[in-house]
């Protein structure tokens, strides 16, 4: 339960790919144009919120469930190598609300930023990764979208739709790589 920091930068990657705040500018500056704006630093809290608290409470109500942490972690890595397909390939395998009319909460804090992606990435990661390290990976990440979603106008401006096109897809094959490996990691509890 130490600072770890090869474990930090790995979990604050793969939260940052899972994310996509990156990816998700268009939808971003989309959404704002259609709510009037966005409340930047509410829709930070309400998503750090959701994923501290599925950090430390999803384990608990794994168990309740008769789910352990390893098959949480297998069933998360096919979901976040699906993401990692749609951000590669540019199809929507998961379909989100488009009714922006409920605000800052939902869509943008959830699912957008911690949706079921990440809350699941979270739990998979918990598997392999000390609970500070992914919870300081999480702060990190917080901070790095409070600054996109201040920051919209400009980051579109400066990365043009080629960049957005090209990172969204380099984070895609991160996202691969990362589901395959704790796929591997976690796929021998099975049977035991």
């Amino acid at each position: 339960m130490k600072f770890d920091l090869q474990q930090f930068l790995t979990v604050t990657f793969t939260l940052f790919a899972v994310i996509d705040a990156i990816g998700s500018i268009p939808l971003f500056i989309s959404l704002k144009t259609k709510m009037g704006g966005i409340r930047e630093l509410r829709a930070t809290l309400i998503s750090g919120a959701l994923m501290i608290s599925f950090l430390f409470i999803g384990e608990p109500f794994l168990k309740l469930m008769g789910v352990t942490v390893s098959s949480f972690a297998v069933g998360g890595s096919v979901v976040i190598f699906l993401l990692g397909l749609e951000m590669v390939l540019g199809h929507e395998i998961f379909k989100s609300e488009k009714d922006a009319r409920a605000g800052t909460m939902v869509p943008i804090a959830f699912p957008v930023i911690a949706g079921s992606g990440t809350l699941t990435t979270v739990m998979s990661l918990k598997a392999d990764f000390a609970e500070v390290n992914i919870l300081l990976g999480i702060l990190a990440n917080l901070i790095f979208v409070y600054a996109v979603l201040k920051s919209l106008r400009w980051i579109e401006w400066a990365l043009g739709e080629a960049g957005l096109i090209a990172v969204r897809k380099f984070f895609g094959v991160i996202l691969l790589a990362i589901a395959v490996r704790i796929f591997g990691n976690n796929v021998g509890a099975f049977g035991q």
